[in-house]
């Protein structure tokens, strides 16, 4: 009667849990499933035409990167990669180079004056998609770097 008892508690936990896990274990599965992860200022670096941006200006990037609102994704079918990081376009882009201990990753944040694209590289996979950013968009406008908003 008590091993019943014991077995029916312990079932009832398994189901408990299968049917709404816990946040912390759905915050892991969301944050390897993410296209746009939150970027950590310290753990990156980011590059325009070359040259290191500042911290002042690389925390101002990443914030505004961070916050900048998801639009749609942009798919790339085998054989076009280059045209993705490499597109027809006058624009210079930047690059962040993310590493959070085995996770490195390579975005190419390409600005245009009514949206932003961004080319996401990690392990041999690619993704890219599109971003809406006033602060990321407004390299077009002055053809450099961002200038405080």
């Amino acid at each position: 009667m008590t091993w019943t008892f014991v077995l029916i508690i312990i079932a009832g936990i398994i189901v408990k849990f299968l049917t709404s896990p816990p946040s912390a274990l759905v915050g892991w599965f969301l944050d390897k499933c993410e296209l746009h992860p939150k970027i950590d200022a310290a753990d990156s670096t980011v590059l325009f035409d070359g040259e290191y941006l500042d911290e002042d200006e690389k925390s101002r990037f990443i914030d505004s990167f961070n916050k900048a609102q998801f639009l749609n994704k942009n798919h790339i079918f085998p054989g076009k990669e280059e045209l993705f990081l490499h597109p027809e376009t006058n624009s210079t882009p930047y690059i962040v180079h993310f590493k959070k201990k085995k996770k490195e990753m390579t975005f190419h944040v390409f600005s245009y004056d009514n949206h932003v694209d961004v080319v996401k590289q990690w392990k041999k996979k690619m993704a890219s998609y599109t971003l809406n950013s006033e602060y990321l968009q407004q390299t077009v406008l002055t053809g450099s770097k961002p200038h405080n908003v």
